[in-house]
Formats: C-alpha cells, sequence, structure tokens
C-alpha cells in the first residue's frame, strides 16, 4: 500500500502540471506513469471524488479538487457512475490513505488500473485562483518516468487541440442498446428501496456520457429504461415505442454533436422528453438557441439555482463548461430555472410542446432531495 507519509517514495515519483500559458506546478505522481493533455478545471466539493472520477462528463478534462484531502474513503463498487473512468487526468493537493469500511480499493491503485494520470503534493488554492482569473487552461501532466523538459510539457498543452468543436459523446457512449437493470439490483443496492415500484412507463435514454444514478432516478420512479448510443437516430428510437425519450449529460462542447441535436429537433413534438446537463444544450439547440464557453465552468455539488415558477432556491450539483445564451432563447421556450452565481440559464421548457431539460444534475442529490421533483414531472408528462 502506498502511505501518503512516504516522502522517499513521493520524492522518487516526480511530476509536474504545465499549462499553455507558461505556468509549471510540480508535485510528485500518485496514478498511472503515463502523460496526457487535458483541459484543467476545479470541483469544489468537498467529497464525492469517486463519483467524480467515473462521471463520463469529464472526458478530456484534468480535474482539480479543491478540498485538499483526498482518498480517505476509498474506492467502491457500488458508488461508480459508469462503466470506468473516463477523465483524462486528476489534480490533488493530498492523497490520503483508504480507511472505511465500504472501501474496496484504495483511490491510486484505481488511478493505476485505469491508466489515469494524477498528480498529488502540489498547490491547487494557487491553480483554482488562476483557472477563476484566467479561465480554463488547457494542459499537460507528466506522471511518466521518461525524460521531459518543462519547456516541452508547456509546448504540448499549447499545440492540444483543446475541447472546443468536439465531439467527446460518441467517445464515452456505450457501443449498442441494453436494457438497464432488468433485475432490479443495480437500482436497489443502496438499500434505498425495499421493491422497485412497478413499471408504468417505457422510455429510451441517449447515452451521451449518462451516468448511472440517473438511470436508478428513472427507474424508483416506475420507468423501464433502454439506453441507446448516442449516435441512435430519432428513426431507431421511435421504432422502439416509448412513452417517453432522455437526453443524457455528458462531456465537451454541445454545438459538435450535431447528430444528437437532429434527433432532438425529430423527436421533439412527437413524445414527451426530458433532458439533463449536455442533453439541456443539445435540446435548447434543437429548438434554435445557441450555446457558449463559461469562463471557468461549473463544477461542484453545491450551486444555488432558482427555480422561477416557484422562487424556491435549489442547492444542485452541476458539471459543465457550455451553457445556454440567454440572449438567444427563441419564442418556443421559456427560462425555469437560473443560476444565482452568474445568472446563466439553469433550465429550459417548451411552451406547446411536451419537452423540459436542466442543466444541473438533481440525480446527485446535493439537497439531497431539492430537485427530485424533476423526474416527477417526467412521469406525470407522460402520464397526460
Amino acid at each position: 500500500m502506498q502511505h501518503s507519509y512516504n516522502w522517499k517514495q513521493q520524492r522518487e515519483k516526480k511530476a509536474f502540471l504545465a499549462l499553455e500559458d507558461g505556468t509549471v506546478l510540480r508535485g510528485h505522481s500518485i496514478g498511472a506513469a503515463v502523460d496526457k493533455v487535458g483541459e484543467v478545471v476545479f470541483n469544489t466539493g468537498m467529497t464525492g471524488y469517486q463519483e467524480i472520477l467515473s462521471d463520463p462528463s469529464y472526458a478530456g478534462q484534468f480535474v482539480t479538487m479543491t478540498y485538499p484531502e483526498i482518498g480517505n474513503y476509498g474506492f467502491n463498487h457500488a458508488d461508480m457512475e459508469s462503466r470506468q473512468l473516463f477523465l483524462n487526468g486528476f489534480i490533488i493537493h493530498n492523497i490520503n490513505d483508504a480507511s472505511n469500511w465500504r472501501s474496496e480499493s484504495t483511490l491510486a491503485d484505481v488511478l493505476r488500473q485505469n491508466d489515469i494520470p494524477a498528480i498529488a503534493g502540489l498547490d491547487t488554492r494557487e491553480l483554482t485562483t488562476k483557472l477563476r482569473s484566467t479561465g480554463t487552461l488547457k494542459g499537460y501532466l507528466h506522471c511518466s518516468e521518461t525524460d521531459m523538459s518543462e519547456e516541452d510539457g508547456i509546448a504540448k498543452a499549447k499545440e492540444w487541440c483543446g475541447l472546443d468543436n468536439q465531439d467527446y459523446a460518441s467517445k464515452v457512449s456505450c457501443t449498442k442498446k441494453f436494457h438497464w437493470d432488468p433485475d432490479g439490483s443495480l437500482t436497489a443496492s443502496w438499500g434505498v428501496a425495499e421493491e422497485l415500484p412497478p413499471v408504468e412507463h417505457k422510455i429510451v435514454a441517449y447515452d451521451f456520457g449518462i451516468k448511472w444514478n440517473i438511470l436508478r432516478c428513472l427507474r424508483l420512479q416506475g420507468m423501464d429504461v433502454t439506453v441507446v448510443p448516442a449516435q441512435t437516430s430519432a428513426a431507431d428510437v421511435l421504432t422502439l415505442k416509448p412513452d417517453g425519450v432522455f437526453f443524457s449529460n455528458g462531456p465537451a462542447d454541445p454545438s459538435a454533436v450535431k447528430y444528437a441535436i437532429d434527433a432532438g429537433k425529430e423527436l421533439i413534438g412527437k413524445v414527451p422528453i426530458m433532458g439533463i446537463c449536455l442533453g439541456n444544450q443539445l435540446l435548447s439547440l434543437a429548438c434554435g438557441a445557441n450555446t457558449f464557453r463559461l469562463k471557468f465552468g461549473h463544477h461542484g455539488c453545491n450551486h444555488p439555482v432558482k427555480n422561477l415558477a416557484t422562487g424556491a432556491v435549489e442547492i444542485t450539483s452541476q458539471n459543465h463548461n457550455f451553457g445556454v445564451a440567454v440572449d438567444t432563447i427563441p419564442d418556443c421556450l421559456e427560462v425555469t430555472h437560473i443560476n444565482l452565481n452568474d445568472n446563466t440559464v439553469e433550465g429550459v421548457r417548451h411552451k406547446t410542446e411536451p419537452m423540459f431539460a436542466v442543466q444541473y444534475h438533481p440525480e446527485a442529490a446535493p439537497g439531497p432531495r431539492d430537485p427530485h421533483y424533476l423526474f416527477d414531472n417526467f412521469k406525470k408528462m407522460m402520464g397526460r
């Protein structure tokens, strides 16, 4: 086991993070001995590193944890949000030994098993402050045992194409359709329900990087879910005769996922639709809105969002680098939620068709149950 206090071992595993603006932050490798490029973001959550690491929406990114002590409760299979780790790298201040009765593996072991480079020992406060001031930056994480100069690392960060105009949804999506949790074991695995509700609706969920807890929440509302790959056509979805369609979360630039936008255009008005995160952006684009890049994104589990219909403020979990431009909202849509930190759009509803979407993650239990009504709203919408 790698102990956090093994200073000799840490000194022998030197690593550095090189940013496109010429900044270099030095530390030690705690993950896979590989080098990768990535978009550097920060997450303000004090806990939940396993859910963050296994969220496909982080594909292409280096995630910096602002909380300084990470790894203390280890890793376990039940808390995974997808089939593997999809992020490009992990950045923390200090790694702790696993000490929890539910732990099955250490953080370091899981990072190595998934070929994810990670660095510890650097000043994550300095890095977070920089990202807030300058905006998201491209980076190069050198954790391999090969010799590389810091100047070469900076050059590689600059040369990388980044995530703008890149379709990452097709990279993280499933490759063939599947039926979610047919025996109910995955949904009931946390003891959240002694028995699952009977199936009332059959829905199709697009996998642009879908999180498993979204699928759990849908099943707990009496929905039987068939998950389909990102590039599935609207026609193929309709042949499954769903009562509703779900547009999932996912990584990178929504404007690059043109096949999903086209599917949204065809499906709106033909079947009830709900969307989350990337799904919100894709459905808004399908209706004629535009998206834009946020300065440093929204990544954390403490973002206040106002429900404009009720006036209630929800504490939300968020993970996105793009948003829907409020001044481009078409007449067919109305804004239903706004972010109280920066007044960006956090939800939309179609005025004449059964479709709504939110930018945040209601399945992530940040409130802990503030936004669960959204899944119930989807259910009611299909019951009309």
